[in-house]
């Protein structure tokens, strides 16, 4: 039976690794291999800082200030990669995230530390075309917004100069923040805000240490304080059940 040449929009023939059967039989390039969610110490990150290259650099100095903003901010990387210039209010110290996960809009602050570690970066941004605040720095494509997978490979190679023995992602510098937070006392709920979660997410409490409350059908959880109707607007006082 002759086989069949698989075409796209355009009628160009198709790459073997589109379609679903070219991994079959292949095991994964990960399996096996186990990635701990316990984040790096304040010592890693600043080590993964000091390596990412020379001051004059420009590279090392977008990179040192993705590194702030996703640690002491805790923002996912999608959300410090659509970041705008105009997203930083410098005299309240906050950040504006336009869309974050769900869509949400939300505000989140962070120290002045960080915003001194930042300011290199904000200083050479302004020379460059308008546009994300993590942006390409050469090219025609000066200006749009840095990939993700640009991101992963630069840290990468950072932590593996700086001396990091162990897998370092953005992700994990966002639960470096929340654990930060929860070891100084911060409330739970604060924390959560921050993080851009929902309010009853049990998963995340337990990971900071809060009290989990009994998931529902849903998936998600009701936190334990008083639950309001709303119907008739009457509270009544979550038994947990």
């Amino acid at each position: 039976m002759p086989s069949t040449t698989q075409l796209d929009a355009c009628g160009r023939r198709r790459s073997p690794a589109t379609m679903s059967s070219f991994h079959e039989g292949r095991p994964p390039r990960n399996k096996g291999q186990r990635y701990p969610a316990d984040p790096p110490t304040v010592e890693e990150i600043i080590a993964v800082m000091h390596a990412a290259g020379d001051e004059n650099d420009g590279d090392a100095v977008r990179l040192r200030g993705l590194i702030i903003v996703l640690w002491r901010a805790g923002l996912r990387i999608s959300e410090a990669l659509a970041l705008s210039e105009s997203d930083l209010d410098l005299h309240r110290g906050a950040i504006l995230v336009r869309r974050g996960k769900g869509g949400k809009r939300r505000e989140v602050g962070m120290d002045r530390w960080a915003w001194e570690q930042l300011t290199p970066w904000l200083q050479l941004r302004a020379k460059l075309p308008v546009g994300a605040l993590f942006c390409v720095l050469r090219g025609p494509t000066a200006g749009r917004q840095w990939a993700p997978a640009g991101v992963r490979s630069q840290l990468h190679h950072a932590a593996a100069r700086g001396g990091v023995r162990r897998r370092f992602a953005p992700h994990q510098l966002r639960h470096a923040h929340a654990v930060e937070m929860s070891r100084e006392g911060v409330p739970l709920l604060v924390i959560q805000r921050q993080l851009g979660h929902y309010a009853g997410d049990a998963v995340k409490a337990g990971r900071l240490g809060g009290r989990r409350a009994r998931p529902r059908g849903s998936g998600r959880s009701i936190p334990q304080r008083a639950v309001v109707s709303r119907r008739s607007g009457s509270g009544r006082s979550g038994s947990g059940r």
